[in-house]
């Protein structure tokens, strides 16, 4: 199926049902009093991470999503039935976000987790709700609330451990190839990965890393060139970056000025990305004598002025890759085990939250300020072009 990273859609939650005038009139209860039920709540829109899915493709296809409205409310103090809510299930790392007020909604990083993304309308009250000692028989109802409308943005992002950086070509879909049981497309000539992809990286029956390969990046990258910039934010919940560089170019370039393209666009597309833990990957010595492989390296360590770790590997050969895949275990091992961002979970704000707490209060206000000398029976606010419902 087409890896797809990004959708558009809209969801709406139902709307809420409205309340209901109605007095209780039976045989023997004489002055029943009011009895005009609830509308029904309208139900909310959700995400849920299904691991079972990798693409967000069905819903290029699928834009619009809603939820049942509430049903209205009923004499007898019968309550609307509430509207059904409505799940959107999408894959295991995707971020909703609302495309109008750019507002991070959240992220769906375990399966199963559920979002909700649109808050279904409240219920209308029903005119018992305004029965008072000065208010006995209330002409009085509310209208349920519409349900919220959002334009949302879907991006999927990867969930992995360890990310591979570097320019098209540099040989990073064969590394992924020899250390695990990923088969990408490989060939020599440049960008032949055009989509991401993932493998597992097993040391044993117990311990085990995730490695993402996105396209490679080419200069220009943040300003739209070639395809890996798109790509770009699968690396940002990695723990780890590899930066692989191809230590003997076919175009004969200097890798150095490859290297230091790469490090320029990462910072370019986020300074945090380009603060996480990065590691220098030679790939291709095989190609090249001992002591010139050595000397070139040496070249772009110097170029960079780097001070981090350095490998020299053969991806194609599976040379020296038991040591780098060792070194990195043990590293993630290392690390504090990733607390899930409770970024002082600022409350995503959703409408009509406060709403029926303040109808009522604006009501009692209203009724506190009358005094004590109405006849209550004259009682008769908006007493007409309503519908009332006599139960007998």
């Amino acid at each position: 199926m087409k890896f797809v990273d990004e959708a558009e859609i809209r969801v709406e939650a139902g709307d809420g049902g409205n309340g209901t005038i109605g007095f209780r009139r039976e045989k023997y209860v004489p002055k029943g009093g009011p009895d005009g039920g609830d509308g029904g709540d309208g139900g909310s829109v959700f995400l849920q991470a299904d691991e079972n899915l990798n693409t967000l493709i069905d819903y290029r296809f699928e834009r619009f999503h809603r939820a049942e409205r509430g049903q209205n409310g009923q004499g007898g103090n019968c309550i609307g039935k509430k509207g059904k809510d409505l799940t959107v299930m999408v894959p295991v790392g995707t971020r909703a976000t609302d495309s109008d007020t750019g507002e991070v909604l959240g992220d769906l990083t375990r399966h199963g987790q559920k979002l909700k993304v649109a808050q279904g309308g409240f219920h209308g009250l029903g005119n018992a709700r305004f029965k008072s000692s000065t208010n006995r028989a209330p002409r009085q109802k509310t209208n349920g609330t519409p349900g919220e409308i959002r334009n949302l943005k879907l991006e999927l992002m990867l969930l992995a451990d360890v990310g591979l950086l570097g320019m098209p070509n540099a040989g990073k879909s064969t590394f992924i190839r020899s250390v695990s049981a990923a088969k990408p497309k490989v060939a020599d000539y440049p960008f032949t990965t055009l989509v991401p992809n993932l493998g597992v990286v097993r040391q044993d029956s117990q311990r085990s890393f995730v490695v993402a390969d996105i396209p490679g990046l080419i200069e220009g990258a943040a300003d739209g060139a070639g395809l890996g910039i798109r790509f770009l934010k699968h690396l940002e919940r990695c723990r780890i970056l590899l930066h692989v560089v191809d230590i003997f170019p076919v175009d004969e370039t200097d890798p150095a000025e490859h290297a230091k393209a790469i490090i320029e666009e990462l910072e370019k597309y986020s300074p945090k990305l380009a603060e996480k833990p990065r590691w220098l990957v030679f790939n291709k010595v095989d190609l090249l004598l001992e002591e010139e492989a050595e000397e070139r390296c040496q070249h772009v360590i110097d170029a960079l002025e780097w001070e981090g770790p350095v490998y020299q590997i053969s991806a194609f050969q599976k040379m020296n890759l038991d040591p780098l895949c060792n070194d990195i275990m043990d590293f993630i091992e290392t690390l504090p085990a990733e607390l899930e961002e409770e970024e002082e979970k600022k409350e995503v704000e959703f409408k009509w939250d406060t709403y029926h707490k303040n109808t009522l209060e604006a009501h009692d206000e209203f009724e506190d300020g009358l005094g004590d000398d109405l006849d209550d029976d004259d009682w008769d606010e908006d007493d007409y072009d309503v519908e009332v419902e006599y139960r007998r």
